[in-house]
């Protein structure tokens, strides 16, 4: 089947999927013409962000839910929709049984299977006539996020890559695989370490080097009047650390006469840059690709040693030690806890936390209980247990929860029902087509903006008048929703290449379509489709009989596909 282009634009203030018709391929064409039509109730902001309701308050911040009830297998998915890549029935024993707390201890302790760059080595892909190519960086990262068993490091690890962007067009050496898989690699390796030890790493990475242009970062030059790069310091800054204007612990803006402080000034970013001069290759040999992992080293010739000021201080004698001083100036300013924590959160739980929920990850951030700033560990277990992430009372809260992003509505699917890739290709490919496939591909970003911006928000809505942002709206729109299920139906009915899943243990529900949602609706959406919903899906699933050939499948199928189109699946409360 195939979606076609009489689908509506899905505005913020209605549906984020609206009606839709099918061209049939082997699932019941008007079962699906009428589904999806029922799929699309006026749900106002609950299908995407909210209407300016706020679920906690900064006056009398709720504390972290200490999480010691019984947990239900919903709220066990619900946790992993917001902790992995996508909940299995496993995991969601798992979690169950271990509670979430336990289970975060025990993805703590989890080391990674193996890295991008080992796998890429191991398959062949450091093969000569692989050096100007692409070739390997897709099938890796779907390899990861999809079977990789540390999902915890895997869901932190894309989100860091939100944040700290790196695109592999934007990598300009060979090998150019290699050097954006060790990038990924490098915030894989971190994202249970500090955030200071990520900005140490990122920042001797050689693809954020050249994303970011101080790779070979040359000092001024008095005769030419060439000044250093100021790329990096400024991103650094703005993107990565401190944001454009000082903020108070619970997120919101400092302002002096009614005018937003600003961060730091644009002497700020030239004295930093001072700093970024000299960064080089570890060697000069590209024939293989193993330069592109090891650190950037410091090259005299091009680094200043002379006295570099910002944000109130000064260092001098360049080299490496001058970088640390720069580092930990910039991690011991005030706007990182609020600033880091809340981009965490909303690439996590929701777009739209409130100030309590900000400033009590953010106290987190500042300070672990033992003294330790930027400790990932305890900051994820403050986001993912705060009341705000686990109370069931969030799920009516309107303000609450986020537009599920592209790429996790496939991983998702893919852990859900047991997608494997038999030969290791792994073809799913760069997914980042708006007519075809997802509009998102990770790894893929064209920017250091990323796919969508934490503080966009969808213009002329009812998001827009009631002050709230919704990110990944900035990557949807009328063509990119039609692809998107197009795209999955694709994959639901038959997989791409042999990355195909496994329903064996869902048919065996197929003849009961009761129980064949409900099953779709704890795995895939948490418990979380509408009563409407839910409806609408089973008498799409009963136009099929189970006895007609390939009855099972269809009807599988059918419930997966819908649910996945599904306002109430794409958003994530």
């Amino acid at each position: 089947m195939r979606i076609s282009d009489t689908v509506l634009l899905p505005r913020p203030s209605d549906v984020c999927v609206a009606d839709a018709d099918f061209d049939s391929g082997g699932i019941d064409r008007s079962s699906i013409l009428k589904a999806i039509g029922a799929l699309t109730p006026a749900v106002a902001l609950a299908a995407c962000g909210g209407d300016g309701s706020s679920s906690a308050s900064s006056s009398s911040p709720p504390p972290p839910i200490v999480v010691a009830q019984a947990i239900t297998s919903s709220q066990a998915s619900r946790f992993l929709a917001q902790s992995t890549m996508g909940a299995t029935r496993g995991m969601i024993t798992e979690v169950v049984s271990t509670g979430f707390d336990g289970w975060l201890t025990a993805q703590f302790a989890r080391a990674r299977t193996t890295t991008h760059w080992d796998w890429l080595v191991a398959n062949g892909y450091n093969a000569a006539a692989n050096i100007n190519s692409q070739t390997g960086f897709d099938p890796t990262m779907w390899r990861g996020m999809i079977s990789d068993p540390d999902q915890l490091r895997q869901r932190v690890g894309m989100a860091l890559l939100d944040i700290l962007v790196v695109g592999i067009d934007g990598v300009n050496v060979n090998w150019k695989a290699f050097a954006t898989a060790a990038y990924v690699d490098v915030l894989l390796d971190n994202a249970f370490s500090t955030y200071r030890q990520i900005l140490g790493a990122i920042t001797t990475n050689p693809a954020m080097g050249s994303f970011l242009t101080f790779l070979g970062n040359r000092k001024a030059n008095a005769t030419t009047g060439s000044q250093p790069d100021e790329n990096y310091a400024r991103e650094l800054m703005q993107l990565f650390t401190l944001g454009l204007y000082q903020l108070n612990m619970d997120g919101s803006i400092k302002t002096a006469n009614g005018a937003p402080l600003e961060t730091y000034t644009q002497a700020d970013v030239s004295g930093l840059a001072r700093v970024f001069t000299g960064l080089s290759l570890a060697s000069s040999s590209t024939t293989t690709p193993d330069v592109y992992r090891a650190p950037l080293v410091m090259n005299a010739a091009l680094n200043e040693t002379g006295s570099a000021s910002f944000l109130g201080t000064s260092v001098s004698g360049g080299g490496v030690a001058a970088v640390n001083t720069a580092l930990d100036t910039i991690f011991a300013h005030p706007n990182v806890p609020p600033f880091v924590s809340k981009q965490l959160i909303q690439r996590l739980v929701t777009s739209n936390p409130s100030p309590g929920y900000i400033g009590r990850v953010a106290g987190v951030f500042a300070d672990n209980g033992k003294g330790v700033r930027g400790d990932m560990q305890a900051v994820l277990r403050a986001i993912l247990l705060d009341t705000e992430a686990r109370s069931d009372a969030t799920l009516s809260a309107t303000a609450a929860g986020k537009l599920r992003e592209p790429v996790l509505r496939l991983t998702s699917w893919a852990r859900a029902y047991g997608v494997t890739s038999p030969s290791a290709a792994w073809a799913i490919g760069d997914t980042s087509s708006t007519t075809t496939r997802l509009g998102q591909s990770m790894g893929r970003s064209q920017t250091v903006f990323n796919w969508f911006r934490p503080g966009y928000t969808p213009p002329d809505t009812a998001i827009a008048t009631a002050g709230l942002v919704a990110p990944e709206f900035q990557i949807t729109n009328e063509q990119s929703v039609v692809a998107y299920v197009n795209f999955m139906q694709t994959l639901v009915a038959s997989g791409i290449g042999d990355v195909k899943a496994d329903y064996t243990d869902i048919l065996t529900k197929a003849s009961d379509s009761a129980a064949l949602v409900d099953e779709v609706n704890t795995v895939l959406a948490a418990g979380q489709l509408s009563a409407t919903t839910i409806a609408s899906i089973k008498s799409a699933v009963d136009s099929v009989a189970a006895s007609a050939t390939n009855g099972a499948s269809t009807r599988v199928q059918i419930a997966i596909l819908l649910a996945l189109a599904s306002p109430d699946y794409l958003t994530v409360k």
